[in-house]
């Protein structure tokens, strides 16, 4: 009978989740500098008769956006509940753990490191290939310093320290490629790290929601796995499955997930984090087959809500992206710090 609650509860939940993402995937559509009604983006989306203007705006601009806002909040809250859960640590994130750095140090190496070689605009001509991959190489190798200790340390607070020094000594290297690297470059890039949504193309999305479906796929492949870590190691053990590769198709997931977002939006804190604590207190439940797809609604919902709110709906000015969803999620982290909530298996 209970099983039967919870579960009623839990599709409630899901749909209530669902069209809350529908609401806002449409309110950030006709939101922005240019306020458009219902009726002109819905014939704009569906090639109906429009205003040529109108339809510039929502087809090549703010539907890009739209969907590349859901795409960064689905691959960060997947990404951050999976390190949550190996490390058994509620602030542990891509963020925290240095894999947004080590992602921003990849692609500071490309774009400033090598500037002069080049000599073009990473952020605008680079294509979309070579910056994600110069991404995916930072976060993956931060990740594996993180893995390489983990094995070596048993405490879950010391873990997350090491990976604080290993996102600023990625900082403190980026800081030294900045200091040598031309005025355009050092512009571009400074920018580069307020966070956009708006700057992704229609050919960098080509990448990026791939290799975000890519990193949530394998994220859901390893379910079980992940709810055998929240009972610890020599439980994974006793299951038969085998730690060193299972972490490693994790960590790949989660370095996939935040380096490829890093990579076109810039680095995007708290939602990593926030994200996973909010699907865990509304659903009540330790499950990853719940908590993945909760977190992929929740994610989705909160960075539409903040791109509409860096839009500044009506006004020509725009926020960066980071710092909207720092304001969102530190509440969130705060909360949880000062409630020092016990969730489980965490």
């Amino acid at each position: 009978m209970v099983q039967i609650k919870e579960k009623k509860r839990h599709t409630i939940l899901f749909a209530s989740l669902g069209a809350l993402t529908i609401l806002l995937f449409a309110a950030d559509i006709m939101s922005g500098s240019v306020l458009i009604p219902v009726g002109s983006a819905l014939k704009a989306l569906f090639s109906m008769n429009v205003d040529v203007a109108v339809k510039t705006i929502v087809v090549d601009f703010r539907l890009p956006k739209a969907v590349t806002a859901i795409l960064t909040g689905m691959a960060l809250s997947v990404s951050g509940l999976q390190m949550q859960t190996v490390f058994r640590n509620p602030l542990a994130g891509p963020y925290v753990l240095g894999i947004s750095a080590g992602a921003s140090l990849g692609v500071a190496i490309f774009a400033m490191g090598f500037s002069s070689v080049f000599a073009m605009d990473v952020f605008s001509h680079g294509g979309a290939w070579p910056l994600a991959l110069v991404a995916w190489l930072g976060a993956f190798l931060v990740m594996l310093l993180v893995l390489f200790v983990s094995a070596r340390v048993n405490d879950n607070m010391t873990i997350l320290i090491l990976g604080i020094l290993f996102s600023s000594a990625a900082t403190a290297i980026v800081s030294i490629l900045q200091y040598f690297s031309s005025e355009s470059m050092l512009k571009s890039f400074i920018v580069w790290t307020m966070g956009s949504l708006g700057s992704v193309t229609v050919n960098q999305l080509t990448v990026l929601a791939p290799a975000t479906l890519l990193g949530i796929l394998v994220a859901f492949a390893k379910v079980k796995d992940l709810d055998a870590f929240l009972l610890g190691e020599n439980y994974v053990r006793s299951l038969g499955v085998n730690i060193t590769i299972s972490r490693l198709a994790i960590f790949f997931s989660s370095s996939l997930l935040a380096g490829t977002i890093t990579a076109f939006c810039g680095p995007i804190g708290f939602v990593g984090i926030a994200a996973p604590h909010l699907a865990r207190v509304a659903f009540r439940s330790a499950s990853h087959l719940v908590l993945i797809p909760a977190v992929l609604l929740i994610g989705a919902a909160v960075m539409l809500l903040s791109d509409i709110i860096a839009q500044l709906p009506g006004m020509k000015a725009t926020l960066p992206i980071n710092s909207v969803t720092a304001l969102l999620g530190i509440p969130v982290v705060v909360w949880m710090i000062v409630k020092n909530r016990k969730f489980s298996g965490i």
